[in-house]
């Protein structure tokens, strides 16, 4: 079998829909032909490797409301077609979190990791809007799939990226390949968001925690059905600094406040030893920790979360109203970092920070949240 190819970080001019929560029957899917590849390219930062577990087959330029498919004539699902007219009558949806919106202040003029463009820091305004207070959950994602029958790209490809430290030592010995640059990521055949770490784990013990393996086609799928829409890196930014300027986390500049963990966080050496201090070693289930001073959970930590916005590193300093990014791109920008986070290796999560991803990659430690307009 030929592998799907896996790049490093990219500085990419990208895009986002003018529209996120358009509806999906105008979707055009692009076929992959083929087998699937991975390879890396050279390294850039020391990280934890998020980045690299990528697919290929978007490299050129996606135009406007595309998804990607490795067959074009299977559509995802009815309701991911079309937009649902009602909610299932057992509303399984998370509870949303009005934010007045206003100015606030973007990015930084400190970044840890310049390269990701993280700064400089700008002036932004954002109209009101909801957002979920917590992750999208196993359950929640279930509960979609059962209503409209929907296939994750993880699914249709037969194979997703986990961290090799969470596998069993038989799912180990089928591996033969992984990411040049990041050893501990490797395509697990079977894994997806039913089986995070391959097809002998399942999420029947794990479905308050942050649904997995969904790519940014999924997840978009997934808010459209719920009659939402995706954060666009602005407002997720401005839910995550909850009303504080210039502080690294949503709770402060203390990692630590009062000794205690606020965020699901790798501790000990990264790959090789997580002491699991904080309680847990992969994902937690969602609301284990503080909220911010918005009500929110988990906007650091936990689980990688997927936005609207194409990824683009080139900011200017210009006040900018409700911005949704660049117009077209390759990558999607995701943001939070996850439980693999480790100041040492992937110092991410933070307010500020951000990384990317092609819109159908898929891994152990990628979720999302959906937000809603006030008038819907």
């Amino acid at each position: 079998m030929v592998y799907r190819c896996v790049f490093l970080f990219l500085s990419l001019n990208l895009c986002h829909l003018n529209t996120v929560c358009c509806h999906l029957s105008e979707v055009e899917l692009e076929s992959q032909s083929g087998s699937k590849a991975y390879a890396a390219s050279e390294p850039q930062e020391p990280g934890c490797g998020c980045q690299t577990s990528r697919r290929d087959g978007v490299g050129a330029n996606v135009g406007e409301n595309t998804l990607i498919s490795e067959n074009p004539a299977d559509k995802y699902s009815k309701l991911a077609n079309e937009k649902p007219e009602t909610i299932p009558e057992r509303d399984i949806r998370s509870k949303l979190v009005l934010l007045k919106g206003g100015w606030f202040l973007m990015g930084t003029d400190d970044p840890a990791i310049p390269q990701d463009g993280e700064g400089p820091q700008r002036r932004v305004w954002l109209d009101p809007f909801y957002i979920e207070e917590h992750e999208v959950t196993n359950e929640q994602f279930q509960s979609f799939v059962n209503q409209t029958g929907f296939i994750t790209e993880a699914e249709r490809f037969g194979d997703s990226f986990v961290f090799e430290g969470l596998l069993s030592e038989e799912v180990k010995s089928t591996l033969s390949h992984a990411v040049a640059a990041a050893p501990w990521w490797s395509p697990v055949k079977g894994a997806n968001w039913r089986h995070p770490e391959g097809p002998d784990s399942t999420i029947t013990q794990r479905m308050k925690h942050p649904v997995l393996h969904v790519s940014w086609a999924d997840a978009q799928a997934y808010c459209v059905w719920a009659q939402r829409r995706l954060p666009t890196e602005a407002e997720w930014e401005y839910a995550c600094r909850a009303g504080l300027q210039d502080r690294l986390y949503p709770w402060g500049n203390k990692l630590m406040p009062r000794g205690e963990h606020y965020a699901n966080l790798w501790q000990g050496e990264f790959p090789g030893h997580n002491t699991a201090e904080d309680g847990y070693v992969a994902t937690s289930p969602v609301m284990s920790f503080p909220a911010n001073g918005f009500g929110l959970y988990d906007m650091v930590g936990n689980a990688w979360e997927w936005t609207a916005d194409w990824w683009s590193t080139r900011h200017t300093t210009d006040d900018k109203h409700n911005p949704r990014g660049p117009e077209s791109g390759t990558d999607r920008v995701k943001k939070g970092g996850s439980y693999m986070c480790h100041k040492s290796y992937c110092y991410r999560y933070r307010c500020a920070a951000r990384s990317q991803n092609t819109p159908d990659s898929s891994a152990s430690n990628l979720g999302f949240r959906c937000v809603s307009d006030p008038d819907v």
